[in-house]
């Protein structure tokens, strides 16, 4: 990734309790699948990190869990529209396990004896914006504690709601950012009150 942010400022941690913002600006579209490969290769070698990766169509979901399945230090799952009922259930379930597991881990508690010498490997489920977990039909946001907006949303109200559904309070965005997406990361950053950052180089400081 030192192609596309060779150069990276300070930046701020944040308030206890909300989210950091950052981008990772890529040069050209044709770079991006390879640049989220190489950034889900480093921040998965966090252990047991929650992971969501967020697109909007369908496409980009096949693509990413192509490109991303066979990255060794991740486990990966997809939720799309067809997915059966039950076996949406199943995935929504195991994912909150892990972020409970690791919030439990990473915020003073010990970790549980039954947990331990368990898989090590980071988590992430990969979702289009269609199948996000439905808050209002009663289903649990997925506290993940990494958020990478694959695609940026171009409206205020589809970020806000990817955060919502996908990033526990204190968690990490990372937003790819493609040439004239800047215009809309400027849009979102000034309509939603937040300051995103260039994503730091040493991002695993502060995950």
């Amino acid at each position: 990734m030192d192609s596309v942010c060779a150069s990276s400022p300070p930046f701020q941690t944040g308030p206890s309790g909300h989210p950091r913002h950052f981008y990772l600006a890529v040069d050209r579209l044709h770079f991006k699948m390879q640049t989220v490969i190489e950034l889900v290769d480093l921040v998965a070698r966090r252990p047991s990190l929650p992971i969501v990766v967020c697109c909007s169509t369908r496409d980009d979901l096949d693509s990413l869990c192509s490109s991303l399945s066979a990255l060794p230090f991740v486990s990966s799952s997809a939720l799309y529209s067809d997915l059966a009922e039950d076996e949406r259930a199943f995935l929504l379930e195991k994912f909150r396990q892990v972020t409970a597991q690791w919030n439990q881990t990473n915020h003073g508690g010990a970790p549980n004896e039954d947990e331990i010498g368990k898989d090590e490997r980071s988590h992430m489920i990969i979702v289009t914006d269609a199948c996000l977990p439905l808050l209002s039909s009663g289903e649990l946001p997925l506290n993940a504690h990494l958020l990478i907006n694959y695609e940026l949303p171009a409206k205020k109200e589809t970020y806000t709601r990817r955060l919502t559904t996908c990033l526990t309070a204190d968690g990490i965005v990372i937003n790819m950012v493609v040439g004239g997406e800047v215009v809309t990361l400027k849009s979102i950053e000034e309509s939603s009150n937040i300051v995103m950052q260039e994503m730091p180089m040493r991002i695993l400081d502060i995950l």
